[in-house]
């Protein structure tokens, strides 16, 4: 492995579900401080500043990944649960996951009502999350308790960082958004190596994106940025049941810059240095839109009396699963166009964003 794929896997593989992020957070702690002076505001979110003259520049990524939450154990020692962050009924049912507790990891599935019971109008129907439990082996509530479940435990998906048939495409949870993650920690290596950051970088790393934000939230406050790159995984629709018209974004086709959310629209001269920039140095560009969705940009554009903000993406197919893939050629290209974005970031050129 080279070192991408061994910091993909060491971000993906960590576990840290939202408001649980501890373990996810300790491995970019220990990836973030050789970069620059690391704090951590009362959230949770991790920021990397590497002082320079100019504008403060925010990179940020979420390190929070989808998962569950313990809220009821039964008699007969089955785990129900509710959701933290997006996920599909169609996605969980029969997956592995790993429930945090107080005596640490338990494994178990998730499972509901077996087919041979089902009546036949059953059988046609969806299960849905509110039928489904997991199973850890408890035969009992007391077997649950003494393997040291408790009401409140978050459980993660159980899966690992595997490199395909294809070597430069790779399959993992979490790459929403420890893809991202990794992004702003490259990004801060190449102004460490290189230098050549004409403006005050900060690398940050938010909680709890996928539950609303919330570290997105605060980290800006700690930050005032003056423009922000928000670093995420994007939707490939290069798959079947999706048109073109929905989207055109492809697995190897290069990064994609996220023209529309539910929540943020990016600012049009930051937009345009996206794609010129790209245009400048050939990488591929591709684009997005996501009307049922939104990113930390949806916060950070909107603090203060605003910042200039966009969001750059790695496509990722099956995200909000046990089993995302990107490909390698897409994450190059994007480290690549946002440390040459990021170094034309400097004073006359972000005033003219707003100007």
């Amino acid at each position: 492995m080279d070192q991408t794929e061994q910091l993909l896997q060491a971000l993906t593989e960590a576990h840290g579900v939202p408001g649980y992020e501890t373990e996810v957070r300790a491995v970019l702690r220990g990836y973030m401080e050789p970069l620059g002076e690391v704090t951590q505001d009362k959230l949770g979110s991790l920021i990397c500043h590497r002082p320079g003259e100019g504008p403060r520049v925010m990179l940020a990524g979420h390190m929070d990944e989808i998962g569950l939450i313990v809220t009821h154990i039964s008699d007969e020692g089955f785990l129900k649960f509710l959701q933290l962050g997006g996920w599909w009924d169609q996605v969980l049912l029969a997956q592995r996951v790993i429930v945090k507790t107080h005596k640490g990891d338990v494994l178990g599935v998730v499972g509901a009502k077996p087919p041979h019971l089902l009546s036949a109008d059953e059988r046609s129907k969806l299960v849905e999350k509110k039928d489904m439990y997991i199973d850890i082996g408890a035969t009992s509530k007391a077997d649950a308790e003494a393997a040291g479940v408790r009401l409140g435990d978050p459980a993660v998906p159980d899966a690992r960082f595997a490199v395909l048939a294809n070597p430069r495409t790779y399959m993992s949870k979490a790459f929403d958004n420890r893809v991202g993650c990794a992004l702003v920690i490259d990004a801060l290596r190449h102004f460490q190596a290189n230098g050549g950051n004409p403006n005050d970088l900060y690398g940050v790393q938010t909680v709890m994106e996928e539950v609303g934000v919330r570290g997105a939230t605060t980290s800006a406050r700690a930050v005032d940025p003056d423009v922000a790159i928000i670093l995420e995984s994007d939707i490939a629709g290069d798959v079947p049941g999706i048109k073109k018209e929905q989207s055109s974004v492809k697995l190897g086709g290069g990064p994609a810059l996220m023209l529309y959310d539910a929540r943020m629209i990016p600012n049009l001269k930051l937009r345009d240095l996206v794609i010129d920039t790209a245009a400048e140095l050939g990488i591929p560009l591709q684009f997005s839109n996501m009307p049922g969705g939104a990113t930390d940009g949806g916060a950070i554009h909107l603090h203060g009396v605003g910042v200039p903000t966009v969001v750059l993406g790695v496509p990722a197919r099956h995200i909000h699963s046990h089993g995302a893939i990107i490909h390698r050629d897409d994450y190059d290209h994007a480290v690549q166009l946002l440390t040459a974005l990021v170094a034309k970031l400097d004073a006359a050129t972000v005033a003219g964003l707003t100007g």
